[in-house]
């Protein structure tokens, strides 16, 4: 099947450029149909290369615009992978972010993550997909408490990931390789495992959600 994507074109950062600081409604405007082709439309494509290549992509969305200058100087998007669970992208002058996240979790899907993290088969798991995208130098995030919750002690051996009420772990690719799909094929391969790990991990079933929530 013929490729759609072939990277973002030099009109592209023009029109981002043009979108610095704080635009006016009238360069928003003035720029919006640019846009649409040149920003948002290889977006569109990308993703549906990713799904040519692998149907676990085809659940994706490409955001317009907003009121705010930042969704008119970055162009976002994301696969869905399960609930609160997506690789997200972000498109901008300084290349093209990809990340995993497991994000805006209700007190059923942390329960659940801090059981599994806490678990000793399912913890390691975590731990070591954790260690080895932190070693090939993707950042790791997250909304990490203070201290272990309530329920774990503090010295758990995997207490710095307990503390985590939401995880993802991101990279950058230059804009230099963003000539085809393949090395944002690879890069989203790569979150893949983690991305499994949340989905299987902080999903429940009706029955298991009124376990998990009831649990310490």
């Amino acid at each position: 099947m013929e490729k759609r994507f072939h990277g973002w074109p030099e009109q592209a950062y023009e029109v981002l450029l043009s979108l610095g600081g704080e635009p006016t409604r009238e360069t928003r405007e003035r720029v919006r149909r640019d846009r649409e082709q040149y920003v948002r439309r290889p977006m569109i494509d990308l993703l549906n290369d990713l799904a040519d290549a692998d149907p676990w992509y085809e659940d994706f969305a490409v955001w317009r615009y907003a009121s705010t200058a930042f969704w008119w100087q970055n162009q976002c998007a994301v696969v869905r992978v399960a609930r609160n669970v997506y690789i997200g992208f972000r498109f901008n002058l300084d290349g093209l972010r990809i990340g995993a996240a497991w994000r805006q979790a209700d007190p059923e899907q942390i329960a659940l993550f801090r059981a599994a993290a806490a678990a000793d088969e399912s913890g390691r798991m975590l731990e070591d997909l954790v260690s080895s995208l932190a070693a090939d130098g993707h950042e790791i995030l997250g909304d990490v408490m203070k201290r272990a919750p309530r329920g774990y002690p503090a010295d758990h051996r995997r207490a710095a990931l307990l503390r985590h009420r939401s995880l993802g772990a991101a990279c950058e690719l230059e804009t230099d390789s963003l000539r085809d799909v393949e090395p944002v094929y690879r890069a989203c391969e790569r979150l893949r495992p983690l991305l499994g790990w949340l989905a299987e991990h902080t999903v429940a079933a009706p029955q298991a959600a009124e376990v998990a929530v009831s649990a310490p």
